[in-house]
């Protein structure tokens, strides 16, 4: 299997860059490779999710086919932030069910989807504590929006986390306990009925 590295653009990605994969987050191309697989020629992506120590390579023919994209715009980070201050939507339906949804946003690799399971999972210190499975999901989304925003704005991880953080503060439902959750929730159905 010959290996022949290439520093170039394809299909509109570029060696360096950092670029979001639906299943492992923020990654970064570090090269760009051919391989011989059977006779024929096949050009890939080499990406490396540093904190993950993984690195993947993806056929650069398939790249966008399983939803490999350039990280947020501006724009779009902005309105995934505004998402966190919104109040948490929980559907009353089996936690299990709930759960299939959380991932399946997690793992579609689009920000506003993630930061809504940030934002719908998110407990404050005076909410009642989270289940293991919800923390999980809830860590998930939390890294994945940690790093995209990290290198969006070309700032730490910890720099993320704090302006994540900020807004959640600013969420209507983190100064509740509890019971009036339920309460706005049903108000919510009725004014939505």
């Amino acid at each position: 299997m010959s290996m022949i590295k290439k520093s170039a653009t394809r299909q509109g990605f570029k060696t360096g860059e950092f670029v979001v994969y639906p299943a492992h987050g923020v990654g970064q191309i570090v090269s760009i490779e051919e391989q011989e697989v059977a006779g024929f020629k096949l050009e890939l992506f080499v990406v490396s999710f540093a904190k993950d120590k993984m690195t993947l390579r993806v056929p650069t023919a398939k790249a966008a086919t399983v939803g490999m994209r350039k990280l947020a715009d501006e724009p779009t980070v902005t309105r995934a932030l505004e998402t966190l201050t919104g109040r948490a939507r929980v559907k009353r339906t089996m936690w299990s069910r709930r759960a299939q949804e959380y991932e399946a946003k997690i793992n579609s690799g689009d920000i506003i989807a993630i930061s809504e399971v940030v934002r719908d999972l998110h407990r404050s210190e005076a909410q009642p504590e989270q289940s293991y499975s919800e923390r999980q999901l809830y860590e998930a989304a939390l890294d994945r929006m940690v790093r995209e925003i990290a290198a969006v704005d070309d700032v730490t991880d910890t720099e993320a986390l704090k302006k994540i953080e900020g807004q959640l503060a600013k969420s209507p439902r983190r100064a509740a306990k509890g019971a009036e959750d339920a309460d706005d929730e049903q108000q919510d159905e009725a004014e939505a009925a």
